[in-house]
């Protein structure tokens, strides 16, 4: 983590320069979402705040636009808060306008929906969620960005929030507070639950609002739709390669919820390992010089900002737009040969049974148990290579060298080889050490293909746990 803060310094630097504040927060360190949320002192609140950000004229004086907080709610209370929440506040205007201040007065405007995430130097995170869009009115005027930040991870259920935040906005702003405050007060419902509240709009009446949480809690802030729209099933192959390796990769696209989706999309795809290094899935213009770095990274960059790409170097840039003529710009050239052929044709032939137009839920179901299957078929053994130290039944230690002789082919074992060095791997690893618990849903699912295995054999099948 201290190699992903010290790369944000400059950021840091920027935002700290006019007060020369104490820095208390990175900001624009982006991460995946904990694909489970868990609260040992009960459920959350949905929200810690809401802010609605504007674009308007510098008021040094300076040509340009920069984007402005006109709402929050609610309010800092005391100083100390307030000065706890300045920086954050900052970095949400970055990422909810992050192409600088080249705007100017609309007339139209296609409203979209994204999220980030801000990390603080603890390590703990909260996710933003935005939608940006074209407020009532007539004439040329500016965007607005509502902003709502929360410890929860839940993108469809925070996109049926502001629609009714949006709804309200239309009468008048000050129609979003009670609804808010409602919001508020109300626990954030468990997995496959509802909560309902009661919000009172002129000329309508009371009305109930029901919001339901997903069956899946670590597939609720995924949406593989946009992945698979913007890329074909062998592109996201080579994708998911060149991710398990820890490669450097950006995603260009021109909507910002594209560029969100997709990125948390790919990140998904590793379940139930974790992307560990540096991922931004909007890059800000201010901070657009972190693809320099040499670390691994996710990160997704506008389109429009493509041309101040220069160094291209062990880079693969992903163009998500519908119009590109390759879906790759840049590439190091053996994505397509990582994978294992016989493994690459089963992970094609299980995303080939996806419906021909499937709901989010039903797109979501196919993926995630197609690429668990991946999983499942080259390190699913790796429990059977985790052995007590000696007589210390508490120090548990992994046995790479055994593991690695348990896979049979010969070319499994070589993708083996290499991921079994990743950074995300061995902190898998290193949790499975300290805990002796076949509990998890990875773990189910290893049962499971166990199971089958046992059954084929019985029937005179294929030997092996690992194909």
């Amino acid at each position: 983590m201290k190699k992903i803060y010290s790369m944000f310094s400059s950021l840091q630097d920027k935002l700290h320069r006019d007060k020369g504040e104490k820095k208390a927060l990175t900001p624009a360190v982006d991460a995946p979402p904990p694909f489970e949320c868990t609260h040992t002192l009960g459920r959350p609140p949905f929200f810690e705040y809401l802010v609605v950000v504007s674009v308007r004229k510098r008021s040094s004086g300076d040509e340009g636009y920069e984007p402005q907080i006109i709402y929050q709610f609610p309010k800092a209370i005391s100083q100390s808060q307030r000065e706890k929440e300045e920086l954050c506040l900052k970095a949400i205007t970055l990422f909810c306008f992050p192409e600088g201040v080249s705007w100017a007065p609309l007339t139209e405007y296609h409203s979209e929906t994204f999220s980030f995430v801000l990390t603080e130097m603890d390590g703990s995170r909260r996710n933003g969620y935005c939608r940006r869009l074209l407020p009532l009115g007539k004439g040329a005027r500016p965007p607005e960005a509502y902003c709502i930040i929360s410890t929860l991870a839940c993108f469809s259920l925070f996109s049926k929030i502001f629609d009714e935040v949006e709804k309200r906005r239309q009468i008048s702003m000050a129609m979003i507070y009670p609804f808010m405050q409602s919001l508020r007060e109300t626990p954030f419902p468990a997995p496959g639950q509802t909560a309902t509240i009661k919000s009172f709009i002129p000329e309508s009446g009371t009305e109930m609002i029901r919001l339901t949480r997903p069956v899946d809690s670590w597939l609720e802030h995924v949406e593989f739709r946009s992945l698979f729209h913007c890329l074909s099933d062998e592109e996201v192959l080579q994708v998911f390669a060149a991710t398990l390796l820890e490669r450097r990769i950006i995603f260009i696209a021109e909507e910002l919820g594209t560029l969100s989706q997709v990125l948390h999309a790919v990140a998904a795809l590793l379940f139930p390992f974790i992307w560990q290094h540096t991922f931004i899935s909007i890059v800000p213009k201010v901070l657009l010089d972190v693809y320099l770095a040499p670390t691994p990274y996710l990160l997704g960059i506008q389109r429009n900002l493509l041309h101040l790409l220069s160094e291209h170097t062990d880079l693969l840039i992903v163009d998500l737009t519908s119009q590109s003529e390759s879906k790759f710009i840049t590439r190091i050239g053996d994505e397509d040969t990582l994978i294992p052929s016989r493994l690459k044709e089963e992970l094609l032939q299980d995303l080939c049974r996806r419906k021909h137009n499937p709901t989010a839920e039903e797109m979501n179901s196919v993926v995630s148990e197609a690429f668990i299957s991946f999983f499942v078929k080259t390190v699913g053994h790796f429990a059977d290579h985790i052995k007590h130290q000696g007589g210390n039944k508490q120090l548990r230690t992994f046995q790479k060298k055994s593991f690695l002789k348990a896979v049979e082919s010969k070319e499994n074992r070589n993708f083996v080889r290499q991921f079994i060095q990743t950074q995300m791997f061995d902190l898998f690893i290193q949790e499975e050490e300290k805990h002796d618990n076949h509990e998890g849903f990875f773990h189910k699912k290893i049962l499971e293909f166990q199971q089958r295995r046992k059954e084929r054999l019985r029937n005179g099948g294929a030997k092996g746990l690992v194909v």
